[in-house]
């Protein structure tokens, strides 16, 4: 898996409610993590036993993320070390462990062509790539890797317009939330929701996942339904990416799409039982003695 994505710092607040317009607001406590939806995937990934290179750009103050990496085995040949800033994310987290996000791309959005030619040189049919949309040239990554024969996984997160420009045709896989969810369909219904995915995008699978009401599959006219698995939340930051990289190591592992559903509840509810993000997430041998 090339996962090419964002790497941030997250700085992670704890506050009694998200901070509303207007308001001011002590924080109770600060710390600093490595995240990024593509740091927090790729990690997702190796812990559930893939092998992953992650691709992406850092400011001359990354090199913690890269260490980050590397801890848990992904290769980051394919990261680039730039002048600047590297990215970061203001997280505030309430009392009932729900999050609000602020995010500044920094060098995450400082991608060029060049790497990312040179990053897809290495891979061809057979492979996966993972896209977020915390990097720019988005457009351009999506293109060239669907040209390679790449299977390209979609998680649209943030949703903005910069996504409009991309050929969502390509797509082989989308891994949504609800929220996410309603921003490409305008529906909000979960089944509403995925009849209009797949009438888009007749050849993609879609994974769309509901928190506390767990996660439904769509492919064509199959659907499967998973149920949440009960935990103590604590931090429902990483839950999202958990789900997604479980979720594409499972496919590489031949699993059926009911039992991938199952194995990521079971990864997702032991993040959300931690704090932080990429911390949180567990190993494959946590999660198959649960």
């Amino acid at each position: 898996v090339l996962n090419y994505g964002s790497l941030n710092y997250d700085f992670v607040y704890q506050v009694d409610h998200i901070t509303a317009a207007g308001e001011t607001q002590a924080s109770e406590q600060r710390k600093t993590f490595c995240g990024g939806k593509g740091l927090n995937q790729s990690i997702a990934l190796a812990k559930a036993g893939a092998k992953v290179y992650q691709g992406g750009t850092v400011g001359a103050d990354g090199q913690m993320l890269l260490d980050e990496l590397n801890k848990y085995g992904v290769d980051t040949s394919f990261v680039q070390k730039i002048d600047g800033e590297t990215g970061h994310a203001v997280i505030q987290v309430d009392r009932n462990a729900q999050n609000g996000i602020l995010l500044f791309g920094g060098a995450n959005m400082r991608q060029s062509k060049q790497e990312m030619e040179r990053a897809l040189d290495t891979f061809g049919p057979g492979d996966f790539l993972l896209i977020q949309n915390e990097i720019n040239l988005l457009d351009y990554l999506i293109d060239r890797a669907f040209d390679r024969g790449l299977c390209i996984v979609c998680n649209p997160s943030p949703y903005n317009r910069i996504l409009e420009t991309c050929d969502f045709s390509k797509i082989s896989l989308f891994m949504l939330n609800e929220v996410e969810g309603f921003q490409m369909t305008g529906q909000r219904e979960p089944e509403k929701i995925l009849d209009v995915m797949s009438e888009r995008f007749p050849k993609a699978e879609a994974v769309l996942t509901l928190g506390e009401e767990g996660a439904v599959y769509r492919k064509g006219t199959v659907e499967l339904r998973q149920e949440c698995i009960p935990a103590d939340v604590a931090d429902t930051t990483a839950a999202g990416d958990t789900f997604t990289g479980y979720f594409i190591a499972g496919i590489i592992n031949g699993m059926s799409p009911a039992d991938n559903l199952k194995r990521c509840a079971k990864a997702s509810s032991l993040a959300v039982s931690r704090k932080g993000a990429a911390p949180s997430i567990p190993t494959s041998d946590e999660v198959d003695i649960v």
